[in-house]
Order: structure tokens, then C-alpha cells, then sequence
């Protein structure tokens, strides 16, 4: 018997074939007709809303998260405008590449093609359905969203005008599925569905990305969770040093990319901590100290103004998405790189130094998807490295790592041409 998994997933891989054999204009009209009909379907979609904020409210949900989940039209707008940002992008697929010839008049190349069918598993942001739509849709490849059900009001009203959208410009509305059911059961058959479904993203906590891995039987791309930490050096200049630090904690610390540890070198930290402590102070941030760093911060002039407390074993290996940090004094590079070994998640690391030698030894030997010198981590991000849009950052080595844009959402296959070759 299929099942409502069964028929979404068929649906899916019937949509992937059409969208496999499209050209880039008719899949840049499609991402036009998306924004237009965000814009047009406004009400409709803001009332949505409003239903899925007022269960989160009842329920008690967090500001953060409420603010996350919230649409407005201002917000709106400002989705539609990306998604026709995607349709100025260029078009990776069909992108040939790696020509050779061999000996015997093979001819060779590599070629771009869609992934296929997408499952993306998400929660609480009602934004995340039109972008993964518009990078999916962009790379020809299908997708079956599951958000939150914190926000499946809001997912059925936005995929309802993203069908509409492709059904006005002649695509099948199955490209673009999302399941609104909040039975966590549909997430579990969803994993298993590998006779359609090519790849998994889930876009959550660490709670999410570990049932996914647990239960999938699909490819899955974890990433998202960043441990992020900054190792400064005793060549490092702390007037330079202070406003990267303060950048990477603070100008939005609840990113996956924002800095939750700072390491620093033992000769440096008598003048770096306070000068990073006098930054922070005034944006609320609370500094989580191991002894050493502690006692020096405690000591200077303005302890008293600063959120100071003692770090415990679990400050260090733990995202903070929020304005705090935790600090240690290290000896050098080797602890340095030996303590982000043993707590971080591969997301994003940067040292800051002066030192050549010390850089090219962190950056040859720090095992993390992106990797600075002397710059904040919060650059590890698709439109910051020129990618124009990423549908999630991979701190896995297979097939992607680090920002996915529309390239990561494709594969290659190999193309071979002869003069009525045979082999020998």
C-alpha cells in the first residue's frame, strides 16, 4: 500500500525528471513567479503567521525563537527580493568541466547535473521553505520540506503560493512538497524514503542533526552546529585583535558561525583579556573564564563592571547562541589546536597572529570546514565568500563542506564521445 510518505516521494522524483530538462530561463521565471506571488498571497500567508505565534506565545516560547519564527511584511518583501537574487545567480547545471582525451581518441568531460530529489528537515524559521525552494529549484532538483511544526501554518500557506507560482509558469507544483503533519513518525519514513529521496539537510540543533544520522537511510548533510573559537597569539596586536574578537561574538551571537571560545597565548593575555573584556562589557556579554584567565581579568581596574564567572568543563565544547564566551589561557599553538580538536565541530576556527609560520601550521592542521587568519568567523558564509546564497554550511567532508550553494547542490556525471570507438 503506498503510503502518504510513499506518494510524496514519487511525486517528488516524477517533478525532478521535468526539472532535470529545463532551461535557466524557464527556472528563473519560476523563482519571479515565486516572489510575485509571495507578495501577492501576503494576507494569506501573514495570517498563517499569526495562528503559528500565537500557539508558540501559549506555549511559552522563547523571544529569540519567536522573533525567529515571526513574519512580517517587511520581512516578506525582503524574502522575495532574495529569491529573485537566486535567479540572478548563475546556473551551475550543464557546467562542463575536466576535458581531456585519452590515447585512444576518447574524448572525456565532467558534467553539472541536478542532485535530484532534496529533503530538507527544518525548524522554526517559515523563511528557510522559500529559500531552500529557490536554490532547489534553481539547481533542478526537487525538494520535500518538513518544517517545525511550530510553523506548519506557515509552511502550507508559503509552499501553497510556491506551487501556484510554478503551476503559472507551466512546472509541476510536486517540485516544491512540503509535509505539514506533525507526526514525527512522517520525519522517520521521510529518512527512509531513499528509493526517491537523493540527500538530506537538516537545519536544527544537535538533536535534530542526530536523529537524522541515526535513522536515515539517505546521504545526510549535518552541519550548522558551530563550537567556534578564536586562538590569539603573543605576536598578535591586541588593537586589531579586540575588534575581530568582538565581531565574531557579537554582531549576531546566535548564528552558528559566532564565536563561543577564545584561546589565548599565556604572554599576550595579561594585556589582550582586559582589553577583550572592556570591549564586550557594554554589549552584556558575559565571559566564562578557566583559573588562569580568571585571576588576570579579576584583577584589573574595571573587574567590577564585567559579567565574570569561573568556566566549568562544560563552558568549553558548548555553542552558547548567545552573548556569551567562554576563555582559556593556553601555553601555545599545540594546546591551542589540541583544545579546538577536542571541542569543536569543524564549523569555524581563525587564529590571530603576526606570526607566518604559526598561521600556516593552524590552517595545514585545523580539521574545520572554514578556517581564518587574522579575520572574524563570521565570515563563513555563503553570500560572504561569493556563493550569493547557501541552503546550509556542511562541517562534513562528503560530498560538500562548508557553505552549500547552488554548485553543492548538484553532482556530475561523466560524459565520453569516440569516432565509433571500441576498447581494445
Amino acid at each position: 500500500m503506498t503510503t502518504e510518505i510513499d506518494a510524496i516521494g514519487q511525486q517528488a522524483r516524477a517533478a525532478a525528471r521535468h526539472l532535470a530538462a529545463l532551461r535557466r530561463a524557464e527556472k528563473d521565471a519560476a523563482l519571479h513567479a515565486i516572489a510575485d506571488l509571495l507578495q501577492e498571497r501576503q494576507e494569506v500567508i501573514l495570517e498563517a503567521n499569526a495562528l503559528d505565534m500565537e500557539a508558540a506565545r501559549a506555549a511559552g516560547t522563547s523571544g529569540s525563537l519567536l522573533d525567529r519564527m515571526l513574519l512580517t511584511p517587511e520581512r516578506l518583501a525582503a524574502i522575495a527580493a532574495d529569491t529573485r537574487s537566486v535567479a540572478d545567480l548563475d546556473d551551475p547545471v550543464g557546467e562542463v568541466f575536466e576535458t581531456t582525451e585519452r590515447p585512444n581518441g576518447l574524448r572525456l568531460h565532467k558534467r553539472r547535473t541536478p542532485l535530484g530529489v532534496v529533503g530538507v528537515i527544518y525548524e522554526a524559521r517559515p523563511n528557510v521553505t522559500v529559500d531552500v525552494a529557490a536554490l532547489c529549484l534553481k539547481t533542478g532538483n526537487a525538494v520535500i520540506l518538513r518544517g517545525g511544526s511550530d510553523i506548519r501554518h506557515s509552511c502550507a500557506a508559503i509552499t501553497n503560493a510556491i506551487g501556484a507560482a510554478l503551476e503559472r509558469t507551466g512546472l509541476p507544483a510536486d517540485a516544491v512538497q512540503s509535509i505539514t503533519n506533525p507526526d514525527r513518525e512522517l520525519v522517520r519514513e521521510l529518512l527512509r524514503l531513499d528509493q526517491y529521496v537523493d540527500m538530506i539537510i537538516p537545519r536544527g540543533g544537535a538533536q535534530l542533526h542526530r536523529f537524522c544520522r541515526e535513522h536515515a537511510t539517505i546521504p545526510v548533510i549535518t552541519g550548522g552546529l558551530g563550537v567556534c573559537h578564536i586562538y590569539a597569539d603573543n605576536s598578535a596586536d591586541p588593537a586589531k585583535s579586540v575588534p575581530i574578537i568582538y565581531n565574531a561574538k557579537v554582531q549576531r551571537p546566535s548564528v552558528c558561525n559566532a564565536l563561543d571560545t577564545l584561546l589565548v597565548q599565556r604572554e599576550i593575555a595579561p594585556q589582550l583579556l582586559p582589553a577583550v573584556a572592556g570591549a564586550l562589557a557594554p554589549a552584556g556579554v558575559e565571559l566564562r573564564a578557566d583559573p588562569e584567565a580568571l585571576a588576570i581579568l579579576a584583577d584589573a581596574p574595571d573587574a567590577a563592571n564585567w559579567k565574570l564567572t569561573p568556566a566549568g568543563p562544560e563552558d568549553f565544547g558548548t555553542e552558547f547562541m548567545a552573548l556569551i564566551l567562554s576563555i582559556r589561557v593556553v601555553d601555545g599553538l599545540e594546546q591551542a589546536m589540541a583544545h579546538i580538536a577536542d571541542h569543536s565541530t569543524g564549523h569555524s576556527e581563525a587564529i590571530l597572529t603576526t606570526n607566518a609560520e604559526d598561521a600556516a601550521t593552524f590552517v595545514n592542521l585545523v580539521d574545520s570546514a572554514a578556517v581564518f587568519v587574522n579575520a572574524s568567523t563570521r565570515f563563513n558564509d555563503g553570500g560572504q565568500f561569493g556563493l550569493g546564497a547557501e541552503i546550509a554550511i556542511s562541517t562534513q567532508k562528503l560530498h560538500a563542506r562548508g557553505p552549500m550553494g547552488l554548485r553543492e547542490l548538484t553532482t556530475y556525471k561523466w560524459v565520453g564521445a569516440g569516432d565509433w570507438l571500441v576498447r581494445a
